[in-house]
Parts: C-alpha cells; structure tokens; sequence
C-alpha cells in the first residue's frame, strides 16, 4: 500500500495538521509527517519531494499558512497528487494562505481544501488511493455510510422536538 506524506511548513500547524493524521489512522493509511519550509528549508523540501515517489508515497499533503508557498514548492518537484491545506494565521484569517494555495501556475497543480482542511486532505489522499485499492475503497464507503446514519439520528432528534 501507497503512504501518505503530511508535511507542514511549522510544528504550529500540527493541532491542526494532526486531524490528518487521525483521519488517516482510522482508516488504516500508512503516512509519515513532517515539518519542512518552502523558505527556510527550501533544499530539504525539494529533496523530499523529488524522492517521494521512489520512497513508497501516492499522495503528499502540504499544509502552510500566510504566504502558503510550500504545496507549490512540493508540487514543482514532483508528478504526485500534492493536496494543501491553507492555514488560519497572521492578520487575514488564511484567506491569505487560501490565495496563494490555490494560484498554482498552469503545470503544476495543487488540490486545496478549505482552510484548516486537514481532514478533507487525509479523505482526497485516501479516495485517490481508492482508486486502485478496494480496501481503502470499502473503508472509505463505510465512513460514508456511518457519517450518514450520524447524521439521520440528528436529524431523529430534531424532528422528534419540534415537529408536532
């Protein structure tokens, strides 16, 4: 099985970055985590990336904020799927970080989920796994299908309140 690469451009992003994780544990996902910058180990990134897909990787996740360039550093170095999670930070609240995560030159994409999406990161990384592993693809249904009985005992509770 493929594993997952979580890499964050701070150890300030893991309360966030760690929901990937959990995510990714549960649905029985090997992955590595780790902190690397666009611009303050900008060789170390570049090095990672390029050597992701002989190391036994399918997807990287890379989650920055403010300037948010590291998803596009990854990407630049290497064919995988590169999936960045725009952190809340600094002054703008991440839209910043969202801008500069999603305004990828033509050639090298980048997936983006919401801000703070570390969950959606894990979930894109393992429905692209999926696609050639009916393990995760069975697990990934089995979420789906236990999110939406969460849901309907809401909805139950709801219902049962208010509706005469």
């Amino acid at each position: 099985m493929k594993k997952i690469a979580v890499i964050m451009g701070s150890d300030s992003d893991l309360p966030v970055v760690s929901k990937a994780a959990d995510t990714l544990k549960s649905l029985g996902i090997p992955f590595e985590m780790h902190v690397f910058s666009a611009h303050r180990t900008p060789e170390e990134a570049k090095e990672f990336s390029a050597n992701a897909r002989k190391n036994g990787f399918g997807a990287i996740i890379a989650a920055a904020g403010m300037a948010a360039h590291l998803a596009g550093a990854i990407a630049a170095n290497t064919t995988l799927p590169v999936i960045g999670i725009p952190m809340k930070s600094g002054n703008l609240g991440g839209i910043d970080a969202l801008l500069s995560t999603v305004q990828m030159p033509s050639g090298i994409p980048v997936a983006t989920v919401a801000v703070d999406g570390a969950v959606n990161a894990a979930l894109l990384c393992a429905e692209i796994l999926a696609v050639t592993d009916d393990v995760i693809a069975a697990k990934l249904d089995a979420k789906r299908a236990a999110d939406t009985a969460k849901v309907l005992e809401k909805n139950k509770a709801v219902e049962d309140q208010f509706n005469i």
